[in-house]
């Protein structure tokens, strides 16, 4: 066995692993076309990169992606996106840029590149994680077994791509907070719902799947936007809301109508009395300002896309407090055959979603349709369009009906202007409360 006292050459001072040549196929590749940047981000983090100048040129590339719906990547894009920060001499000049290129055997293998890119940072997180360990061996801060545990933890850290010497897992590590937050009487970092009812109710806390489920035109859609509004512009949290069901003009008119208080139809048939101007004009300063509330109505969402724009968010120094995602059944799933099983398809995108809250410790609340056996009648828990896998991977389950004409009314009272919101299923919490609301 060798002595590392007298080893000539240190932990640190060896070559260390990468691939030069992946890691420009990788960019060359990003730069060729489009289509593999959102397969590659799911890979690969911009601390993959071994050599500076590509981890630069990388995050230069997913944020010029993120920015837009309809990006336009190419190296003279990309070069005077660098120039603009100030980043394009550091990395070598347009010449760089252009040297990516042809380092490109064939785009079609550009993820495989980046599992390459991806291996290589694990071994050399392997290494480091080693080497600290070592250090403090030879230097005794620590007792054995100490040091033994930590760089376990920290190794397999480095195998899954976490960092667990900075996470608290243990009760001993977190009872200090959760005494904070029962003397607060309230979970810090849950949020809350512009409606009092449902807060007695239900949480919106991070991890969670919350689904929000109703028929066609049945408001959810409505809610949503009313609930993202509430944590973006009441709260002052960023939000994030994926619609694959609403243009961007749409969603703004239903977001202008709830903040000015004015006539929805108005506002879509751009028919505005004096009035609604004088509302619009009133909201529109608060409107102007709301930088933290992201509308991301691109073609063809998929949960790909949906994570670039939130890292791109989370680099804008605005990482998004939740998610509103309209709706479920609409979202375009990844890497199915033209003959793949619709339910497989569904249950593989409400399983990302999930996956999505808890990778990135947020709620992500899901609107989803129901099938059309539910029409004219109270909903429940196996109604929902396409897959029962929706009712398995959500905490929460809200059910929205509007009540009918002949439907029995003991108060007595006019509901036709109200929703019945029925919540179904509550994992950490009473489920059955039916709460209207107008």
């Amino acid at each position: 066995m060798t002595n590392p006292e007298h080893d000539e050459t240190g932990p640190l001072e060896r070559q260390m692993p990468a691939d030069k040549a992946a890691e420009q196929a990788v960019l060359g590749g990003m730069l060729l076309s489009s289509r593999v940047i959102d397969p590659v981000t799911a890979v690969l983090e911009p601390a993959a990169f071994y050599y500076p100048i590509h981890s630069i040129i990388y995050s230069t590339i997913c944020d010029v992606y993120g920015r837009s719906r309809t990006p336009k990547i190419d190296p003279i894009t990309i070069a005077a996106e660098l120039e603009s920060t100030g980043d394009l001499a550091p990395i070598g000049g347009s010449p760089y840029l252009s040297t990516l290129i042809p380092a490109v055997p064939t785009v079609a293998n550009t993820v495989e590149h980046a599992e390459i890119v991806r291996d290589k940072a694990l071994l050399r997180a392997v290494i480091e994680a080693s080497h600290r360990a070592a250090q403090r061996a030879y230097n005794h801060q620590g007792d054995a077994i100490e040091i033994l545990d930590d760089a376990m933890a920290e190794l397999q850290g480095a195998a899954t791509g976490t960092t667990p010497l900075e996470v608290k897992l243990s009760v001993g590590d977190r009872w200090a907070a959760f005494l904070d937050e029962l003397e607060a009487g309230a979970d810090p970092r849950a949020l809350d719902t512009p409606w009092h009812d449902i807060n007695r109710v239900i949480e919106l806390k991070p991890g969670q799947l919350i689904t929000v489920g109703a028929a066609t035109g049945g408001g959810k859609s409505v809610f949503g936007m009313n609930l993202a509004s509430h944590v973006a512009l009441t709260r002052a949290r960023p939000v994030l809301v994926a619609s694959m069901e609403m243009g961007g003009s749409e969603l703004m008119a239903r977001l202008t109508a709830a903040e000015a208080g004015v006539d929805l139809d108005h506002l879509i048939r751009r028919q505005l009395t004096d009035y609604d101007w004088a509302r619009v004009l009133k909201a529109s300063d608060r409107l102007q300002n709301a930088g933290n509330f992201v509308l991301d109505d691109s073609p063809n969402l998929t949960l790909s896309k949906i994570r670039a724009r939130m890292r791109w968010m989370s680099s804008h120094g605005q990482p998004p407090a939740m998610v509103v995602a309209d709706y479920l059944q609409l979202l375009t799933p990844e890497g199915t055959s033209s003959n793949a099983n619709r339910a497989n398809e569904v249950a593989a995108i409400s399983r990302g979603l999930k996956l999505l809250a808890m990778e990135f410790e947020i709620p992500v609340v899901a609107l989803a349709q129901f099938n059309r056996n539910a029409a004219g009648r109270e909903p429940t828990l196996t109604d929902f369009k396409d897959s029962s896998a929706i009712e398995q991977d959500s905490n929460v389950i809200v059910l929205m009906h509007r009540p009918q004409p002949d439907e029995e009314n003991p108060d007595g009272r006019d509901r036709s202007s109200e929703i019945d919101v029925i919540v179904a299923k509550n994992r950490n919490g009473a489920a059955g409360p039916v709460i209207p609301l107008v």
